[in-house]
């Protein structure tokens, strides 16, 4: 039984995602204590119990301690379980739980499953602090896709904090043998700009603002700017404004949540400087998706490579729970993170 520290680095969600998920992969019981006691509102939230349970689910787990706001968990994972699944963060508590987290909890785990495997995930689609749907399906899985993952996503319903109300579907097929690994080092040139400005229940002039905030802002780079407007109705209000870039080797994606009272021109403002922050530098991997790649890299046959704009606190505590779950060394040099994957089997 390994036991994993819930409050070491950042101490947040991210461990106990990590942990569940390399447990069920490797059949590892453990127990983590101090669950996200670094954060406001310590010990499992909505979407983390919603994470933690369908974890349990697709791998015919054991749990002790799954409980809202537990600080403390046992798990005990079985045989990775394929098929068709449906989960929803409200069933239990009310809430905007982040479906983009759930769907990272349980996307490793099921392309290591024997079949392919129909998920149905309902709460927030934009959440403060979590990667937004439309980043998981515009930046994050086409860039899984170089290792040899096969995975579509589709927002069926737009859903925002507080109420949420949002669903998503995703088709996840095994893999053919083991992930590939991953080498990110060389961007290569721009070739394409994308907006997306997203509103549930609000005015549609709101995401026509920001697609032209975006372009004006832009316009010096002298590339068209393809920008597309997603309106919906719904009890849960909200907008989410993405501005995804394509180089020649790397996707790198950058969103922003509008708010009452504030503008929509600072909504894009928000996404656009990040870009242009990143745009300056020289580096392949932002910041947010260097994290999100890093299992996958612990579990891929041979060498990943990447060159990340940050050495967040977010990367490193990741880097140690992996490390005490997989026989690999991450190496950190500059802005350079590799790693010797294990060559994980699917199918086994």
């Amino acid at each position: 039984m390994i036991e994993i520290d819930g409050s070491i680095g950042e101490g947040g969600g991210q461990i106990l995602r990590t942990a569940l998920t390399l447990a069920a992969l490797t059949k590892t019981p453990l127990t983590i204590d101090k669950i996200r006691l670094g954060r406001k509102k310590p010990g499992l939230q909505p979407q983390h119990l919603t994470g933690v349970r369908a974890a349990a689910e697709v791998c015919r787990g054991k749990l002790s301690g799954a409980e809202l706001f537990s600080d403390h968990l046992t798990f005990e994972p079985g045989d990775i379980k394929s098929g068709f699944f449906e989960f929803d963060a409200a069933k239990v508590s009310p809430s905007a739980g982040s479906v983009g987290m759930i769907l990272e909890q349980l996307l490793p785990i099921l392309i290591f499953g024997k079949e392919t495997s129909y998920i149905t995930i309902k709460g927030g689609t934009g959440v403060p602090w979590s990667p937004p749907a439309e980043f998981i399906e515009k930046v994050f899985l086409p860039t899984l896709s170089k290792m040899g993952v096969k995975a579509s996503l589709e927002i069926q319903k737009l859903g925002f904090y507080p109420i949420g109300g949002g669903s998503i579907k995703s088709t996840l097929t095994p893999l053919a043998s083991h992930l590939s690994p991953l080498g990110l080092t060389s961007r290569g040139i721009l070739k394409s700009l994308n907006c997306l400005a997203a509103v549930n229940g609000l005015p549609a002039s709101i995401a026509e603002r920001e697609n032209r905030q975006a372009q004006k802002r832009l316009a010096d780079l002298k590339l068209e700017v393809k920008c597309e407007a997603k309106t919906s109705s719904g009890p849960s209000s909200g907008n989410l404004f993405l501005l995804w870039a394509e180089y020649e080797n790397c996707l790198a994606g950058f969103s922003a949540l509008g708010e009452l009272g504030k503008p929509a021109e600072r909504v894009a403002d928000e996404a656009v400087d990040e870009f242009l922050k990143f745009n300056a530098g020289e580096t392949a991997v932002e910041k947010h998706l260097a994290d999100q790649l890093m299992i996958y890299a612990a579990l891929a046959k041979g060498k990943s490579t990447l060159k990340v704009q940050e050495i967040t606190k977010h990367l490193e505590t990741n880097r140690l729970v992996i490390e005490q779950l997989l026989p690999v060394k991450f190496e950190i040099a500059g802005d350079l993170v590799s790693v010797e994957g294990i060559g994980l089997e699917a199918g086994k």
